[in-house]
């Protein structure tokens, strides 16, 4: 059995199978600096050092599929200087933690509109993703300048355009043809979505995939998570009764 399918363990044996596709929304860089009257950018550097703790965690609680969101579309809105900081520290991350992605058997991936950043972010990417297309332990998704309606629109017009060339029948676009025009089109969808900071929304993150999954609303801000608290939501998920729709009894 590969690192990827373990059960997680605790002291009374083993519990059920971690959800197979984890996303997590990681909010509380800000509140997190604020709070203790450092610049914003410690809050994010802070809280790529909790990216680097989950992304361990989640191999080894037996997740196969992470998916970050790390920047969405909106970001780009907030003021140029923290903007500039935070590209600044993807980057960093692309090129420095690639060698630790690839120890780790962690496939990175990253969703999104690429188009929005410069070349050099771009080559950084494209490098970070074929220098671990090999690995298998963990699929790693890292939502770029990325938004839920951006993406389902897209599809949509995609679909659009294969249909007014003669391609595809109207008719014969449906659930399963939209979904294959996703970014995630090759993903599970997320059978878990958390979102940290004790906020309660989702914030146009993977809006058609997570319609069934399931939320999990932790206080604890991104800078201060840990296998801890992934632990915790992965417990609280075992605890819900998915019916997908259905009825049990």
């Amino acid at each position: 059995m590969s690192a990827a399918t373990q059960p997680v363990l605790t002291a009374g044996g083993n519990t059920p199978p971690a959800p197979v596709h984890v996303g997590i929304i990681m909010d509380g860089n800000g509140r997190w600096a604020a709070a203790r009257g450092v610049p914003r950018a410690l809050g994010h550097k802070a809280g790529a050092e909790a990216t680097r703790r989950v992304v361990e965690a989640a191999a080894g609680q037996g997740v196969s599929w992470l998916t970050l969101f790390a920047f969405s579309s909106e970001n780009w809105r907030r003021p140029a200087d923290e903007v500039r900081d935070l590209t600044g520290l993807m980057r960093h991350y692309l090129r420095h933690e690639v060698r630790q992605l690839v120890e780790n058997g962690v496939r990175l991936r990253v969703i999104g509109d690429r188009t929005a950043f410069g070349p050099g972010m771009l080559a950084e990417i494209r490098r970070a993703e074929a220098e671990t297309a090999g690995n298998t332990r963990l699929n790693l998704n890292v939502a770029l300048s990325y938004g839920g309606r951006a993406e389902i629109t897209a599809a949509a017009r995609r679909l659009a355009l294969r249909a007014a060339a003669g391609e595809i029948a109207p008719e014969a676009i449906d659930e399963a043809a939209l979904a294959g025009e996703l970014e995630t089109a090759e993903m599970p969808d997320p059978d878990l979505i958390i979102r940290t900071s004790g906020e309660k929304r989702i914030s146009n993150f993977l809006l058609w995939q997570a319609a069934y999954a399931e939320l999990v609303f932790q206080p604890v801000l991104w800078p201060d998570y840990g296998a801890e608290h992934l632990r915790e939501a992965i417990t609280e998920f075992h605890r819900r009764d998915r019916r997908f729709g259905a009825r049990n009894g």
